[in-house]
């Protein structure tokens, strides 16, 4: 699974230009579901972002995690995350798990982030052309992919 993380000040989702989602202060996560997830790829990432410490306490440090600002989650699936860029101009989708899997586990792992951090997760529609607005704040924005890729492109 490969996820990008945005520390946010608010986020929202519009599907056909009607508001979908919304959060408040919190992390916005793209999700993208690979050929090779599994439960345990849902596991080891929604443990991963539950309770990391990306919010800065009043010392300026990034020492807080979202539950401890009670902060809230916006989930948006997004299969462009695990496009192949590396031949061509083009990219590749070959690497991208296809619906109905990748639906499934993408809701599997909300519920799985919600039950671990006790908060409430909001999602995007999987499978829409959506607008996802967000305002980030620091900015800061992280990647994770876990297991971690044994393919790094270096450019």
């Amino acid at each position: 699974m490969r996820a990008l993380l945005q520390r946010v000040q608010g986020a929202t989702v519009e599907v056909d230009g009607v508001p979908h989602a919304s959060i408040g202060r919190g992390i916005l996560v793209l999700l993208g579901v690979t050929t090779t997830d599994t439960d345990a790829s849902i596991e080891a990432l929604a443990k991963k972002i539950a309770g990391l410490r990306i919010f800065d306490d009043a010392q300026g440090k990034t020492n807080l995690s979202c539950e401890d600002i009670g902060g809230e989650y916006l989930v948006v699936s997004q299969f462009t995350l695990c496009a192949d860029l590396t031949k061509g101009k083009r990219p590749g989708f070959e690497g991208a798990m296809r619906p109905p899997g990748s639906e499934q586990l993408y809701l599997r792992f909300c519920e799985r982030l919600a039950v671990l951090t006790g908060r409430p997760v909001r999602t995007g529609k999987f499978g829409a052309s959506m607008v996802v607005a967000l305002r980030n704040e620091g900015p800061a924005t992280y990647w994770l992919e876990l297991p971690e890729s044994s393919q790094r492109t270096t450019i």
